[in-house]
């Protein structure tokens, strides 16, 4: 257990209990159910110009995490090196950007490939924070206050095998438990902690970590943890860890399967970077999968199907839409995983080259890692862009190549979107109710 808690800034009373209701909430990793799903209305329809007007700017450091939105509160996480190695757990107002608390910790990165801040977005529930650190440091904080209820070094404690680039997957919280993939040694790869304690209630599988964070999904009328860990997709009883079903995906060359598992209609994708792409169909009335298709190209460059890399990818309909490798967004056949079109007009072909998607009704909002976000739709009769603005610049924190990138997954929340990059945090307005005020 980390000892020694400390709230380094003021908490002011006013910001903490006068939040009021503050629209629809992001409170976790691609929103409230982990599926890139958008439900707020009253949005624009296209911008009004070339860049977003900025609602709001907060001074922030290095991180990969995207930012989550709660109860007004938005919270986000940095390092710093100086005078200590540190990583920092933040929380701003979601209408000023004032800062409410902020809560830092020493944690000295040791063979983490670009080690350049936090990757797991913080998870927001019952009036709880949850973060992860890089390293393996878990804390739950009282989410007005900045208070810790209680933290855990979980390498200390359980040995992880922190992957190259770090322990990534955001904390999933389930019914009365906080479960995170951390590949701890003596079948700890997944470990779930009563999430008002912090007890240990479960820990499951032997497997190595990945940088994919675990899912709820619906099947048989139970709901199961489905997790893409460093050797298989699995799915687990969330209440105990029981493993129900398994299929192998193993990475050949080295884990970078990173994309989220995306489920819908009965089918769940997963999609790697060097390792193609998996179609399992669910079973509707067992614990079961069964491949639907698996497939793979030659080499990085030479891809067959998707070959994803950060972009989780989105199914619509009888068609999947996701980023390959070098940045070309596809739309393949579902049943087949056929290549229906490619596209590079939503962002520069280059290697990693990044989109993240959100759904909101019919469309498809992009953001892409030159920090510009796209209003679009997407069929099978190819990518239709209906409005581009620039909303925040690119650091080279995160990548020291092409002028730097915005590889952060934005927040959507209150009409309003949240996107960071190595200095700043952000806030713009999206509601069409705000697009007409500045009209006037």
């Amino acid at each position: 257990m980390i000892m020694n808690y400390r709230v380094m800034s003021a908490v002011k009373i006013l910001l903490v209990f006068g939040v009021g209701a503050f629209g629809a909430d992001w409170p976790q990793w691609r929103g409230a159910n982990r599926d890139g799903v958008w439900k707020e209305g009253g949005i624009v329809e296209r911008f009004e110009g070339p860049e977003l007007a900025i609602v709001w700017r907060a001074k922030i450091s290095n991180g990969y995490s995207g930012p989550t939105v709660a109860e007004g509160r938005v919270y986000v996480t940095d390092r710093v090196s100086r005078p200590k190695q540190s990583e920092r757990v933040h929380c701003f107002d979601a209408r000023t950007g004032a800062n409410i608390w902020s809560y830092p910790y020493e944690c000295n990165y040791r063979k983490v490939g670009y080690p350049n801040g936090p990757r797991a977005a913080v998870t927001v529930d019952s009036g709880r924070a949850y973060s992860l650190g890089t390293m393996g440091h878990l804390f739950c904080f009282d989410a007005a206050t900045g208070e810790v209820a209680w933290g855990k070094d979980l390498d200390a404690e359980y040995d992880c095998r922190i992957p190259t680039w770090g322990i990534a997957a955001a904390p999933l919280v389930e019914d009365d438990l906080v479960i995170v993939h951390v590949g701890g040694r003596e079948d700890a790869s997944l470990i779930a902690f009563e999430k008002v304690t912090g007890r240990e209630r479960w820990r499951a599988l032997g497997d190595n970590a990945s940088y994919s964070a675990p899912i709820i999904i619906e099947q048989a009328g139970r709901r199961v943890l489905a997790c893409w860990t460093g050797e298989r997709v699995v799915g687990l009883a969330p209440s105990t860890g029981r493993l129900l079903w398994e299929h192998p995906f193993k990475q050949d060359r080295m884990i970078m399967n990173i994309a989220t598992p995306v489920y819908r209609n009965g089918y769940l994708f997963v999609s790697s970077f060097f390792d193609g792409s998996l179609l399992l169909k669910v079973s509707a009335d067992r614990p079961a999968v069964e491949k639907v298709w698996r497939r793979e190209g030659a080499n990085e460059r030479e891809t067959d199907s998707l070959h994803c890399c950060i972009s989780t990818p989105i199914i619509q309909g009888d068609y999947i839409y996701g980023v390959d490798s070098y940045g070309e967004l596809r739309c393949l056949e579902l049943a087949t995983g056929d290549r229906v079109w490619e596209s590079l007009d939503a962002v520069p072909r280059a290697r990693w080259a990044n989109i993240h998607m959100v759904t909101n009704a019919e469309k498809v909002w992009m953001f892409n890692e030159r920090g510009e976000l796209i209003i679009s739709r997407l069929s099978p009769d190819g990518f239709e862009q209906i409005s581009r603005a620039k909303l925040i610049e690119p650091t080279e924190g995160q990548l020291n190549q092409r002028g730097g990138v915005c590889w952060a997954h934005p927040a959507f929340a209150g009409g309003r979107i949240y996107a960071r990059n190595d200095e700043e945090l952000v806030c713009a307005d999206l509601s069409a109710k705000g697009a007409a005020e500045l009209k006037r």
